[in-house]
């Protein structure tokens, strides 16, 4: 299956995690600094945890990511970074970012228009793989492959301040392609990128007769085209410093969401009970994210007195 293309060596869908609302960065570029300070977030995931293929090896997919943005008032927007390790049977894929995103102010909305250029390393292993068929031309040859290649990412997020927020972005925009692995081989297979679709939307509800509990109902879209994964969630926020939700992933799995906020420091941690029925086990998700405030409406003051000449 993973060499069905022919031509080139495609991966597994881009990773997908149920703690989606704390990793928009990463998957969308607009919105870089549209937060209140320099956001840092570690997030670290184990699908299906313990599965093991015939040979006893460990195969379930892990996926760690760091990321961070900021706003950067004199280039009118914010910055960001990640940092992700994505690792499936014997494929290990390391991806580096960069990105900027331009605020446009729509009047009491902000609309983040974003552009992130990204390093992607591909390694397999295919000397670990079992073909069904002795001689596979494809894999004649080839040993533990990789390849570096280049890709950006677009996103546009618009977001009303402690309101409804939108967002659309494509990750690996080129959905580029490496240089042939084995020149000896009988083909020309080689790794691409995965171009991914993103669309994401929330509305968080503030209770009137309950103001220390706060509703945020989500949704999120994530296509290749070939497949897609559809995630709607709920969690109840309160005296925001406790959350409690679920999020419910298509045809995938159920996911239980808990997670708590100490001044800037938040702990937030998430069990998928898989609903495929195929014996698969759950998978765990923690993240730690951290938000060091900025005055952002502070104003350089010009000091006329001679005594600070």
């Amino acid at each position: 299956m993973l060499f069905s293309a022919g031509m080139g060596a495609q991966a597994q869908q881009a990773p997908i995690f149920t703690n989606y609302a704390n990793s928009y960065a990463y998957a969308n570029a607009g919105f870089a600094g549209m937060s209140e300070g320099i956001n840092v977030l570690g997030l670290y995931r184990m699908q299906w945890a313990g599965f093991t293929d015939m040979d006893g090896n460990e195969i379930a997919p892990t996926t760690f990511l760091l990321s961070g943005d900021m706003p950067f008032r004199k280039l009118h927007g914010g910055m960001e970074f990640s940092i992700m390790q994505d690792k499936l049977g014997f494929e290990n894929n390391v991806n580096v970012g960069l990105g900027y995103s331009y605020h446009m102010d729509l009047g009491g909305s902000t609309l983040g228009i974003g552009v992130a250029g990204t390093l992607l390393n591909r390694s397999v292993d295919f000397g670990q793989l079992h073909p069904n068929q002795e001689g596979d031309p494809i894999l004649a040859g080839l040993g533990e492959e990789s390849a570096m290649m280049f890709d950006f990412n677009v996103g546009l997020f618009w977001q009303i301040p402690d309101s409804f927020f939108l967002g659309f972005s494509v990750v690996n925009v080129l959905e580029s392609m490496s240089e042939a692995l084995n020149d000896n081989s009988e083909t020309s297979a080689s790794f691409t990128t995965d171009r991914t679709f993103y669309a994401i939307a929330g509305y968080p509800f503030q209770f009137e007769d309950l103001p220390y509990l706060t509703f945020v109902p989500s949704v999120s879209v994530m296509s290749d085209i070939a497949s897609t994964q559809f995630n709607a969630s709920a969690r109840v926020i309160y005296n925001n410093v406790f959350s409690l939700g679920v999020n419910y992933r298509f045809q995938e799995s159920v996911g239980l969401m808990a997670g708590i906020s100490i001044k800037d420091l938040t702990i937030a941690y998430s069990y998928d009970i898989n609903t495929l029925g195929l014996g698969l086990p759950g998978s765990h998700e923690i993240g730690l994210s951290y938000c060091f405030k900025l005055d952002l409406d502070r104003t350089p003051r010009d000091y006329r007195s001679v005594r600070y000449l």
